[in-house]
C-alpha cells in the first residue's frame, strides 16, 4: 500500500466543508485517533463526515473547532494506523471559539503554512557549510547548487507528499528570516543537530498558499 498524491494538485472540496485559506470552517469532533507526531479527527461541518490531520494535540469527540484553508490528500496511506484514508485534510493548526478567529490565527508566523518559532540556538560553523542568514541575504547565489547546510533540527513531520519535512536553524538570521526547509527520504530527531546536503529551489510553490521562499530540496545527512 501506498500514498498516492494526485498530481500535486492541493483541492478545496466544498461539498465536506472545506474552504479556501481566507475562510474559517467549523467543525465538529466525532472521532481522535493519535499516532506518533499527528492527531487523525473524523469531523464533521456542512455535509458528509471528513477526515483531518494536525501536529500532535489533545482532542476529543464532540468539540468544536475552527480552521484555515487545508492540503487535501486523496488515498493517504498512513503507516502508524496502517490504514488508507480516502482522503484526508492536513492542516498546520485548529483554533478554539474562546478569542478572536483572526486574532487567534495571525499568532502563528508562516512559512509555507507552517508555525514557526525563533529558537535559542548558538551554532559554530561547520565545514564548507552555508548560514541560513546568508541564504536568505543573497539566494540567488545559491539557487539550483548543491549546499551543505548546518542547523538544529525544530520541526519534522513525515510523510507528506511522499517525503519528509524537517526545519533548521542555526541561530543567524536576515531581515527576520531565521528558519529553513528541507525534504528528505531520511527521518530526524528534533532537538538534533544536523549538517544536510541538498539542492536549493526557491519561491516554490506547491498551490493553495503553501509557498516556500527557499527550499532545500532532496536533503540527506552528511555522514
Amino acid at each position: 500500500m501506498r500514498s498516492l498524491f494526485i498530481a500535486g494538485l492541493f483541492l478545496i472540496v466544498s461539498g465536506c466543508g472545506r474552504n479556501s485559506a481566507d475562510v474559517f470552517t467549523t467543525v465538529k469532533v466525532k472521532e481522535v485517533e493519535q499516532v506518533g507526531s499527528y492527531t487523525y479527527l473524523l469531523v464533521k461541518a456542512k455535509g458528509p463526515e471528513y477526515w483531518i490531520a494536525v501536529p500532535s494535540m489533545e482532542a476529543s469527540p464532540g468539540e468544536t473547532y475552527h480552521y484555515q484553508g487545508g492540503m487535501l490528500m486523496k488515498e493517504f496511506y498512513s503507516k502508524e494506523l496502517d490504514r488508507t484514508f480516502d482522503e484526508v485534510v492536513f492542516l498546520e493548526a485548529l483554533f478554539t471559539g474562546t478569542t478572536s478567529l483572526k486574532q487567534e490565527s495571525q499568532g502563528i508566523q508562516h512559512e509555507g503554512k507552517v508555525a514557526i518559532e525563533k529558537a535559542d540556538v548558538v551554532m559554530e560553523g561547520g565545514e564548507e557549510t552555508i548560514t541560513i542568514a546568508a541564504l536568505y541575504a543573497d539566494p540567488g547565489m545559491y539557487e539550483g547548487k548543491a549546499i551543505r547546510v548546518k542547523g538544529k533540527v525544530t520541526k519534522f513531520n513525515a510523510s507528506i507528499m511522499e517525503r519528509n519535512w524537517v526545519h533548521i536553524q542555526d541561530g543567524t538570521e536576515y531581515e527576520g528570516k531565521f528558519d529553513l526547509t528541507a525534504t528528505s527520504l531520511e527521518s530526524f530527531e528534533v532537538g538534533k543537530t544536523v549538517i544536510l546536503e541538498g539542492t536549493l529551489t526557491l519561491n516554490r510553490d506547491f498551490g493553495y498558499g503553501y509557498t516556500y521562499e527557499l527550499l532545500l530540496e532532496e536533503a540527506t545527512a552528511a555522514r
